[in-house]
């Protein structure tokens, strides 16, 4: 199938940010910049059209073993600067043990795209990134902020229809490599269902950073969506509609 992609081309999606410590540097140096002068300013131009009312980032990182935590944090930081309608929270997955059960977040690195509403409260549509969004999946966490941003799902009339009746939860697992090209697209139609009904909840899964959780449900080839723990599943980018099938089958399940 199409955007049927294995892991084990994958494993050196991450070793792109390696840094140069040469000795040579006596004072210590800013590390570089994630995002290049170009690239922010295009960001920059994105986020002045199309961004509508603000949205709110919260980042779960954790301690040393969690080897791209501090790139998600640099990466988020440097994108929320960009922009005044973006804020940016992080909290320590067990120092702010209280705040990750809040959102029910149990793996790091977790990113929450939430609303920021003009009260001061935030609204979780229960969109989360799990491992670093980088790479191909960066468009992904861009497009998904635009989204929030609307306050709206830009997904057709007879799926907004069948979210609208849901009756019980459902929960979609995107599991992805940062190399795979037809992974963001799946993430983002995940991402959307989530924005566009209270009762489903939609996880970005960085294949290679959660190699136990992909294990867990055998994902192989990415993007993989998994319903509701292993009731459905999808391999491969899909329709719209085909993912409607696919949650409707797990339902009855």
């Amino acid at each position: 199938m199409a955007g049927h992609e294995h892991h084990h081309h994958d494993h050196h999606d991450h070793h792109h940010h390696g840094h140069d410590h040469g000795h040579h540097h006596h004072h210590h140096h800013t590390p570089e910049k994630l995002l290049g002068p170009d690239v922010e300013a295009q960001l920059r131009d994105i986020f002045q059209k199309e961004m509508q009312h603000p949205v709110h980032l919260i980042y779960f990182t954790g301690d040393a073993n969690c080897m791209y935590c501090d790139l998600g944090q640099r990466l988020l930081e440097e994108l929320t600067a960009l922009e005044d309608r973006l804020s940016l929270e992080i909290y320590h997955i067990d120092r702010d043990a209280e705040k990750a059960q809040a959102y029910k977040v149990e793996r790091v690195p977790a990113t929450l795209i939430l609303a920021q509403e003009p009260d001061g409260t935030v609204k979780d549509y229960g969109i989360r990134f799990y491992g670093l969004p980088a790479e191909n999946e960066f468009a992904a966490l861009l497009h998904t902020i635009l989204a929030v941003s609307k306050r709206e799902a830009a997904l057709s009339e007879p799926t907004k229809k069948f979210l609208a009746q849901l009756k019980e939860p459902v929960r979609l697992d995107v599991f992805v490599t940062p190399s795979c090209p037809y992974c963001p697209n799946m993430v983002y139609l995940a991402h959307q269902m989530a924005l566009a009904s209270p009762l489903v909840q939609s996880n970005m899964v960085e294949a290679i950073e959660f190699p136990d959780w992909a294990s867990a449900y055998g994902v192989s080839g990415v993007p993989h969506t998994v319903i509701n723990k292993g009731k459905g599943e999808i391999v491969g980018m899909v329709p719209e509609g085909y993912l409607v099938e696919e949650i409707r089958r797990a339902l009855a399940g």
